[in-house]
């Protein structure tokens, strides 16, 4: 979509994750308890159908970035293919996300022991793309004649800004962490301005060193693409390997964290009671319900409209924090006018994406739709068919940690 100009597009993201990121900041290091996201809607507009309805999103969106993975994971693995049969993308797709659910199911602690070696070991990897790739870039193919008109780096920029949402989650973590005042920041801040220049990086090698036409065929294994040309059939191997990795890692992360915001959720009266039960800590009816609407997802839905349906949904949530934090700021330290602008970057880019897509792909508009009419439907109708009253988040992310 912006052609020449996609590190303009990641780097427009980029700035959005950055504003949006500042609320967090200031919000965790205030709440720094486990309820996250939750906690913070709360705060500034109350245990109510509205944020109870934009928790249930947020649970949503991860659903629909399980199922973004997972097609990712199916991509790359076909490759491995001379002449893949029209079955196996969804033979793959599922076995990408019913492999890691196993794993959660029989020892969920294996998830978190092994992410920091894949991180590790991906970021390696990246590092040998971009450093041999560098060399390999025509600067011809950024110029700013090759760029797409502005309104499409927007678009194409806020349709990967699911690639960014991951720092949203260490809000959740807030606290656990040491010295929240002075950790916190670093965390958010941190990985955020690390993974801008990373994404610019890897955009860079992409579209400089790779002719378009060769993009747009090897669209969903552009990077592996990108490797060929320093590092040969070899490199695109690698590139390949990697990537299933890393997106195999991704799905077990986000089942384990998904199946626990059900679990939250569930606690608060917002989701049905069946899954606030754990067994030896882990919540088994959560990561199943988690993995088999995933699936549905992911092997129903293309992937464009799968990343659209996870940008949009990371977009409102965000749009509502920076809102929360332009509420709260007397009470949390922050400057009305950076959390404002963080909210009206979030909204525009919303606005600016949804817009886009009504053309681009009504269906997938439709299906976001149904999204938010679910999640408030759910809501609302839930509590009074089920009796189970919504409870304050913030009460009961304190009383665990009491506990």
């Amino acid at each position: 979509m912006a052609q020449g100009g996609t590190p303009v597009a990641f780097a427009l993201a980029g700035m959005v994750a950055l504003l949006t990121c500042y609320a967090y900041v200031k919000l965790s290091c205030k709440f720094p308890e486990a309820g996250g996201t939750a906690v913070f809607l709360d705060q500034a507009f109350g245990a109510n159908l509205f944020t109870g309805a934009l928790n249930l999103t947020l649970w949503l969106s991860y659903l629909v970035t399980i199922a973004l993975y997972a097609s990712a994971f199916a991509s790359y693995g076909a490759t491995f293919f001379k002449t893949p049969p029209g079955w196996l993308h969804h033979a793959l797709i599922s076995a990408g996300i019913l492999l890691p659910t196993a794993i959660n199911l029989i020892n969920a602690s294996v998830v978190s022991k092994s992410e920091s070696y894949v991180v590790i070991g991906k970021l390696i990897l990246l590092a040998l793309v971009i450093a041999g790739g560098i060399f390999h870039v025509d600067p011809q193919r950024l110029q700013p004649s090759e760029w797409a008109g502005w309104g499409q780096l927007v678009v194409g920029g806020m349709v990967i800004f699911v690639a960014y949402e991951g720092f949203e989650l260490i809000a959740n973590a807030a606290g656990d962490v040491r010295d929240p005042q002075r950790n916190l920041p670093r965390a958010f801040y941190g990985c955020v301005i690390f993974v801008i220049i990373l994404y610019i990086l890897v955009a860079v090698v992409t579209v400089g060193g790779v002719a378009e036409e060769v993009i747009l065929r090897e669209k969903d294994y552009a990077l592996a693409a990108a490797a060929r040309p320093s590092l040969g059939q070899v490199g695109f191997v690698m590139v390949a390997v990697s990537a299933l990795l890393a997106t195999f890692s991704a799905i077990n992360a986000t089942v384990y964290g998904n199946a626990r915001l059900g679990y939250g959720l569930a606690k608060d009266g917002q989701l049905p009671a069946k899954l606030d039960e754990t067994r030896a800590g882990n919540p088994i009816d959560g990561v199943i319900v988690t993995a088999a609407l995933s699936l549905v997802i992911a092997n129903t839905v293309d992937l464009n409209a799968i990343a659209i349906l996870s940008s949009a949904g990371f977009l409102l949530i965000f749009a509502m924090v920076c809102a929360a934090a332009w509420k709260l700021a007397p009470q949390i330290g922050a400057r009305r006018g950076i959390a404002g602008v963080g909210f009206l970057a979030c909204a525009g880019a919303l606005v600016a994406l949804l817009r886009d897509t009504a053309h681009r792909d009504p269906k997938a508009l439709l299906i976001f739709a149904g999204f938010l009419l679910a999640a408030f439907l759910f809501e609302w109708i839930y509590p009074r068919l089920s009796g189970r009253p919504r409870q304050n988040p913030r009460r009961r992310a304190a009383a665990n940690l009491q506990e």
